[in-house]
């Protein structure tokens, strides 16, 4: 591991965070990935947070570094790590600009749910090996936009995840026989899901669908629309304005009160 505590730009609550630069091993190859974890010689809950599509950059390691500040040992891995090395992108991007858009969803579709399901596996298991996750309490899981859909086929792999949360997730329902919300028989954790106010209104009924899966599967969940808040909204480097800090710091506030419930 390569020690970068206390990187230039760390925002001031996350003074007593370590941070390291790894590479772990799956069984598809050697994933680059981000790992934060309070100082000191104590063991935390672990989580594996699943970035957007744009992958593991200053943005995704802020949360993660705050995260880690909050008390938890926090994986921030590449998701792209087949075809790319993280950053994957050398430019700001915007998905509403088609050629950009091109661009990116080409690097997407390099995943699919069987290479997340081996990431996931492999993720964990790291997790659970290093000191500084305590191996009594559950994990959590969260992702953004299409870290959603990772977060929700992460949580059925294993019952060691005690809670999954998704912010402004993409592709969580669909008319696939791999769609996401299909595995709700299988996840064993608490889910939380917040819906950006656009999403919901290009598929008002994808909550609904949600909600009647993890019901049926008496998995504990919470999902809300968020009010004005749009796709992308917890993310601070996301194009056009979109990050809203109020929507923001509710999703956080609402995150960590499920962890400090349900990672145990």
């Amino acid at each position: 591991m390569n020690d970068n505590s206390n990187k230039a730009g760390a925002e001031a609550h996350a003074g007593a965070v370590v941070e390291h630069d790894i590479e772990l091993k799956t069984p598809a190859g050697t994933a680059d990935a981000a790992f934060f974890h309070p100082s000191g010689s104590g063991s935390w809950p672990g989580v594996l947070l699943w970035p957007d599509a744009f992958g593991l950059r200053p943005a995704m390691r802020d949360i993660g570094r705050r995260l880690a500040a909050e008390g938890y040992a926090v994986l921030v891995p590449n998701p792209f790590y087949r075809t790319h090395k993280a950053p994957v992108f050398s430019r700001p991007m915007d998905f509403a600009v088609p050629a950009e858009r091109q661009e990116i969803m080409k690097v997407v579709g390099t995943l699919n749910q069987d290479t997340v399901f081996t990431d996931g596996k492999a993720f964990l298991a790291w997790l659970d090996q290093q000191p500084q996750v305590n191996k009594q309490a559950r994990i959590g899981v969260q992702g953004y936009c299409m870290g959603g859909l990772l977060t929700l086929r992460t949580a059925s792999l294993s019952e060691r995840v005690g809670a999954a949360a998704s912010f402004h997730g993409g592709g969580l329902v669909t008319q696939a026989p791999e769609s996401p919300h299909l595995l709700a028989p299988k996840i064993k954790a608490e889910v939380l899901i917040a819906v950006a106010a656009n999403d919901d209104e290009r598929d008002p009924q994808a909550k609904v669908k949600l909600k009647e899966a993890f019901d049926a599967a008496k998995v504990k969940n919470t999902i809300e629309v968020y009010s004005g808040a749009q796709h992308g909204w917890c993310v601070k480097d996301m194009a056009g304005g979109v990050y809203n800090e109020a929507a923001a710091e509710k999703a956080w506030a609402e995150l960590l009160a499920l962890y400090k419930r349900a990672l145990a």
